[in-house]
């Protein structure tokens, strides 16, 4: 398996990814399909952007993960907080990808000056939960009854890992 950042030239691959788990339901709170143009906009060249990871094996992308600084004025973090948010191929799932993908997201946000990473993720993804919190994550807040696109309301955990803590 290859980490590496993500390109332009990803794109196609990494919008095949997220359509795949969007359309599956439960694990991701995008509902709307994603196409290319809003793929580099949103997580591959974002102007808040800091790390876009991709994991390939074997000449295919089977996920990406994508480090960003907060971009959500209602919603503020604290100065150096950046949120994470890592999708990876179902048939993937299970194999290390994830914690391979976020060795190289800790070390971009390490450089960038990150001194948190925020990850919020749906309360009824359990193996979002579950992934995040055995790469050392630990719960500090709940978003209560938030609506998803559809209508869908569903509660969000948040996350910390406090890279200073990990060193």
């Amino acid at each position: 398996m290859i980490i590496r950042p993500a390109t332009a030239t990803d794109l196609a691959d990494l919008t095949h990814v997220i359509n795949e788990i969007i359309a599956l339901g439960g694990s991701t709170a995008h509902q709307r399909p994603f196409d290319q143009k809003r793929m580099q906009d949103h997580y591959v060249a974002p102007p808040s952007g800091i790390s876009c990871q991709v994991a390939e094996d074997n000449g295919r992308v089977i996920g990406f993960q994508s480090l960003l600084w907060p971009r959500n004025d209602s919603d503020p973090l604290p100065a150096g907080w950046a949120t994470i948010a890592s999708f990876v191929a179902s048939q993937a799932a299970g194999k290390g990808v994830g914690q391979k993908l976020f060795a190289a997201t800790r070390q971009a946000a390490a450089a960038a000056g990150v001194t948190t990473i925020d990850a919020t993720i749906r309360a009824d993804n359990v193996a979002g939960l579950r992934y995040y919190t055995g790469l050392g994550f630990a719960d500090y807040d709940r978003l209560v009854a938030i609506p998803l696109r559809d209508g869908t309301v569903v509660d969000r955990i948040r996350k910390r890992f406090d890279l200073s803590m990990s060193a």
